[in-house]
C-alpha cells in the first residue's frame, strides 16, 4: 500500500467523520460562550445545538461526495485553498443563523441573523471570484459553493419565519430547491433521461435579490411590514424558474436537446 494511498484514505475518513465532528464541537462551543441567545419557549433545542447540527451536516455531505482520488497528491492544499476556506466560514456563519431559529428573538441578538447572513454573502461574491484568479477552481469547490448556498437559502428563510419577519409561505423557497433535487434524482435511479436546464443566468440573478432581500429583512433597521409586502413579488419570480428547471429536467420544457444522467450532476 502506497505512502499516498494511506494518506489520502486518512484525508478522506477526517473529511467525512473528524471534520463534521470538530468543527461541529468549536462551533458549540463558540456559540454558547458567546452568543447571548437562549432558546425560544417553544424550542426544546438550544441555539449552540442547532448550529453544531446544521455545520456538521453541510460538512458530512461534502465529505461523503469526495473520494480519495479527487484529493490529489496534495490532498489538504486541494481542500484548504483560500477560496474553499472562504466557502467554509461561510457555512459556519450559516449555521450560526439556522441556530438562532431556535431562539427567542432578543434584543442582544436582533442584529446578529442579518449580520452573519450578510457577511456570508459578501463571502459567496469573494470565492467564486478568488477560485477564478488564482485558477483554482475545482469540483469540490463548486459542490462546496452549491451545498452552502443551499443552506443559507435554508437557514436564513426559516429565521424570518420563526422571528416573523416573513409570511410562513416564504418556507417554499427552501422546499423549491430541495423539490427540484428529488425529482432530478428521482429521473436517475428511475433510468429516466435527465434533460438540459435552459442556458440561462436568470436563476443566478434571482438568486442574488434573495440573498439581498434576505439579508434586508432579517435587519433590524428594516421595517418589518415592508418585509411582508414585498415578500410576494421577490418570492414568485425563483419559484417559477425552480418550476421551469424541474419541467425542463423533466424533457416538459423546450430544450435544443437532451442529455444522460452525466449532465445533471447532483448537488
Amino acid at each position: 500500500m502506497s505512502t499516498w494511498y494511506r494518506r489520502a484514505a486518512t484525508v478522506e475518513f477526517g473529511l467525512r467523520a473528524g471534520l463534521p465532528a470538530v468543527a461541529a464541537g468549536c462551533l458549540a462551543l463558540v456559540v454558547a460562550a458567546a452568543v447571548p441567545a437562549s432558546a425560544a419557549a417553544w424550542s426544546p433545542l438550544s441555539p449552540w445545538a442547532v448550529a453544531a447540527a446544521f455545520w456538521a451536516a453541510q460538512l458530512w455531505h461534502i465529505g461523503r461526495r469526495t473520494g480519495r482520488a479527487e484529493l490529489g497528491e496534495r490532498p489538504v492544499r486541494y481542500l484548504f485553498g483560500f477560496a474553499n476556506t472562504l466557502s467554509l466560514l461561510r457555512s459556519g456563519l450559516y449555521s450560526v443563523v439556522a441556530g438562532l431559529a431556535v431562539a427567542a428573538p432578543t434584543a442582544a441578538v436582533a442584529w446578529l441573523p442579518g449580520l452573519c447572513y450578510g457577511v456570508g454573502v459578501v463571502f459567496d461574491k469573494l470565492d467564486g471570484t478568488v477560485a477564478r484568479t488564482v485558477g483554482r477552481e475545482t469540483d469540490l469547490g463548486e459542490r462546496l459553493d452549491m451545498t452552502v448556498d443551499t443552506a443559507g437559502f435554508v437557514a436564513a428563510p426559516v429565521v424570518a419565519v420563526c422571528w416573523g419577519l416573513l409570511p410562513w409561505w416564504y418556507l417554499s423557497l427552501s422546499a423549491a430547491r430541495y423539490a427540484f433535487l428529488g425529482v432530478r434524482r428521482w429521473r436517475q435511479v428511475s433510468d429516466r433521461p435527465v434533460f438540459e436546464r435552459p442556458d440561462s443566468n436568470l436563476g443566478k440573478y434571482l438568486a442574488g435579490v434573495q440573498m439581498v432581500f434576505l439579508t434586508a429583512v432579517l435587519l433590524p433597521a428594516v421595517p418589518t411590514d415592508l418585509g411582508w409586502r414585498l415578500a410576494p413579488v421577490v418570492l414568485a419570480p425563483s419559484l417559477a424558474v425552480f418550476g421551469r428547471d424541474i419541467l425542463a429536467i423533466s424533457g416538459l420544457y423546450p430544450l435544443r436537446g437532451a442529455v444522460g444522467d452525466h449532465s445533471a450532476e447532483e448537488d
